[in-house]
């Protein structure tokens, strides 16, 4: 335990930041353990509350900026690839979509404590062009908000925390494998539920050629848009002859003589 309260009062702020800006940046590494911890060092005086709270906003906005941008720049492209290779692409895409419809720019304040959404709320409110200022002021509340609540509990329960370390370092080598275990179980799992999913979907895709095909042909056809009224601002392209339609009831925007029609969906 020594050695590793050594390590954190000498680099502990560094960690911090490090930790916070890499997972701000998209990359899949947890920063609320390292912030519970760091929270439970504060109360032995290695660092200041005020200095971690600090560094975890500041890291938060410095990973963030760069999303803001991108989407800005580049709009609804840049949502598209960063839910084509989450983990779980289909709540990516019309979570965040939903949430940001109906708080608007204050969805940012939460972003952080909703899983999918806080990489992709960034980007999206670039590609709504929301002011920078705003921007910037919503995603500091966020940051906040999201780092005080792990670091007060890990200065509560900093005794609990201390044996936990203690517990972890006699373990040794065998912790990380325990800890590495146990993440790998949990990609592994969602992976798996991603390729099932995939997989169905393409059992039942279509081509473009298919529908063109289908569409010459005059057979009887109702294409349905069902992306989110966001996802239509952003692109307003659309397939000619497609109906706009709310993915949770599109019966109620269907005409009763074409419900036995061939139906096409498509989405973000």
């Amino acid at each position: 335990m020594q050695e590793m309260s050594g390590l954190l009062a000498q680099y502990g702020l560094l960690l911090v930041f490090a930790n916070v800006l890499l997972a701000q940046l998209g990359v899949p590494l947890p920063a609320v353990p390292m912030l519970i911890v760091a929270g439970a060092f504060v109360v032995q005086g290695e660092f200041s509350f005020a200095s971690l709270i600090g560094v975890a906003i500041t890291a938060s906005l410095i990973g963030d900026i760069p999303w803001y941008i991108a989407g800005r720049r580049y709009g609804y492209r840049v949502l598209r690839t960063l839910c084509r290779i989450a983990i779980e692409p289909d709540s990516c895409v019309k979570q965040t979509e939903n949430i940001f419809e109906r708080w608007g720019p204050r969805s940012l304040i939460v972003a952080k404590y909703i899983p999918g959404f806080a990489t992709v709320a960034p980007p999206l409110a670039g590609a709504m062009r929301l002011e920078f200022w705003r921007f910037m002021g919503f995603s500091a509340l966020a940051a906040l908000l999201w780092a005080v609540l792990p670091i007060t509990g890990g200065m509560l329960f900093s005794a609990e925390i201390e044996k936990l370390l203690a517990w972890l370092e006699r373990m040794g080598s065998g912790a990380l494998l325990v800890i590495a275990a146990a993440i790998a179980l949990y990609a592994g799992v969602k992976l798996i539920q991603r390729h099932l999913m995939i997989r169905f979907l393409r059992s039942v895709r279509i081509t473009v050629a298919d529908l063109i095909s289908m569409m010459e042909k005059k057979t009887p056809l109702v294409v349905l848009d069902v992306r989110s009224e966001t996802a239509r601002r952003l692109d307003p392209r659309r397939i000619p002859g497609a109906i706009a339609v709310s993915i949770a009831s599109p019966e109620d925007f269907l005409d009763p003589d074409k419900v036995d029609h061939e139906m096409v969906v498509y989405c973000s």
